[in-house]
């Protein structure tokens, strides 16, 4: 290319395909900044994060791999866990370093961190993934004092500001710039929020300006690299609208500001977010040339989770479809845990109302990045990556049709339970459950029959058509062998 466009990710926390304005105009909830980047940029509507919950998302968008690769073969990180990403794999971030980009990530890391445990106390790090929730017992013998290593500034960026793991569901909370928090968490709060975790806690920790003042640090960062005459690289991963869904988490000037209550009123605070990044872009002169990807990390809960006055866990929905006429949310095997909104937006190079409904991973980004830039990848990385440039560049039959391409053969999907999933052509196949997959539920069982949907015809997956095809769930299941996938997790 002739010049190098910034390149700004910006990833809700358990945002649906449901909850977008551009994706469903019967949304409850107003996302003005979004529908303005959908309408003048490009949408997909075949995207997929690469798990059905966050950490092994992330890990794919970063590093362009599946992270059943990795020991984490099912759930979640928690609070204290080593980095996952291991120090000599290279990044997204490490990438974009080879064309001498200025890189930050600001926001929700949750893919491990190198935490030192006090003098005179013991932590077994090497304990098999993933661990329990943290107890206080553990949190107490965490050095917070002492440097973090093995984070977004060991791993290719330049800058972090951010948490550990879900800002506001999971301890420890407090602000971590580069390699040290910025205050000391020093007590351990057992007051918390529905859905919420206690745990230890920095003095000056309020959950409602977790969002804000990571906007205003990316907001800073742009703002610094004005004039600069590198390009920069942006990771945004906002909170919203993760739980607990309840107004203390949320901002004054947010709250009310849907009709899909606190939950509706995080996904505006994502958007507003978003328009505070674009507004940041035009007032410094780089917003033509900035190449911003909108999506999420996984698929969303149904609606605001609360206790029942019989103590039973309940959702309050408001007629809101948080993941539109897909089956299943976060965590499940079925479309509502993994297709997410993704919104591509570079006015230099993309033609304004695109549709493409191209399969395509998050993980992709990653690949579509190096093709952009003439870069090359390694061997034996991102090998979960397929190069998404030329369908970006070339808009030729880009218009009411929409823009279709054929850049991958197939797709693997993963629950948060470990189940399995593989999507070929219209097919999609859901290996040895006939479950949902979800994170807490029975993970896949060798030999037993599992599910089979056509995409095409049957995007609720309503018909299960496993026993009436077994050819293509035979070719579906040797796709899975030939990644020497280990089905027990």
């Amino acid at each position: 290319m002739k010049y190098k466009p910034n390149i700004i990710i910006i990833l809700a926390d358990d945002m649906g395909y449901g909850d977008v304005g551009c994706y469903n105009p019967g949304s409850k909830i107003p996302t003005p900044n979004m529908d303005y980047l959908a309408e003048s940029g490009m949408i997909f509507t075949d995207a997929h994060s690469a798990s059905a919950v966050c950490t092994p998302s992330r890990y794919g968008l970063l590093t362009g791999r599946y992270c059943w690769r990795t020991p984490l073969k099912r759930q979640v990180l928690f609070s204290y866990e080593p980095p996952l990403i291991e120090q000599d794999r290279l990044t997204l971030a490490g990438l974009l370093k080879k064309k001498h980009y200025n890189t930050a990530c600001i926001g929700k890391w949750h893919l491990g961190l190198g935490f030192t445990a006090k003098k005179g106390t013991e932590i077994n790090f090497k304990q098999k993934l993933p661990w329990p929730d943290a107890d206080r017992s553990l949190e107490e013998k965490i050095d917070y004092s002492g440097g973090i290593q093995g984070g977004p500034v060991d791993l290719g960026f330049d800058y972090f500001f951010g948490t550990s793991g879900c800002s506001t569901c999971q301890p420890p909370f407090g602000f971590i710039e580069n390699r040290q928090f910025v205050e000391i968490p020093n007590y351990y709060n057992e007051l918390f929020p529905c859905t919420g975790r206690p745990g230890m806690t920095a003095p000056g920790w309020e959950h409602k300006k977790v969002d804000t003042t990571f906007t205003q640090k990316a907001v800073e960062f742009i703002s610094g690299r004005k004039n600069k005459k590198d390009p920069f690289f942006l990771y945004l991963a906002a909170s919203a609208p993760h739980e607990p869904c309840v107004d203390s988490v949320i901002p004054e000037f947010a709250r009310g500001k849907s009709h899909a209550g606190p939950r509706g009123d995080l996904v505006w605070l994502f958007d507003w977010m978003v328009g505070e990044i674009v507004k940041e872009l035009k007032r410094i002169n780089q917003f033509d040339n900035t190449l911003i990807f909108v999506t999420s990390d996984n698929g969303a809960l149904p609606g605001d989770r609360v206790l029942s006055p019989y103590g039973k866990e309940v959702f309050h929905t408001y007629n809101h479809k948080s993941c539109g006429d897909l089956r299943g949310y976060k965590s499940h095997i079925w479309e509502g845990g993994h297709r997410e909104p993704l919104i591509v937006h570079w006015p230099d190079k993309i033609r304004g109302g695109c549709v493409s409904d191209s399969l395509f991973c998050l993980n992709d980004i990653f690949a579509t990045s190096a093709g952009l830039l003439d870069l090359e990848i390694p061997e034996n990385t991102a090998e979960d990556s397929f190069n998404y440039a030329p369908l970006l560049l070339d808009q030729s039959s880009c218009g009411s049709a929409g823009v279709v391409s054929a850049v991958r053969e197939h797709l693997i999907h993963h629950s948060g339970g470990g189940v399995f999933s593989v999507r070929m052509r219209n097919w999609k196949l859901i290996h040895e459950t006939a479950g949902s997959g979800e994170s807490y539920g029975p993970g896949p069982v060798a030999g037993f029959p599992g599910q089979l949907y056509d995409m095409d015809t049957d995007l609720a997956e309503e018909i299960n058509l496993y026993n009436k095809e077994p050819g293509i769930v035979k070719e579906m299941i040797n796709i899975l062998e030939k990644h020497d996938i280990k089905m027990k997790v």
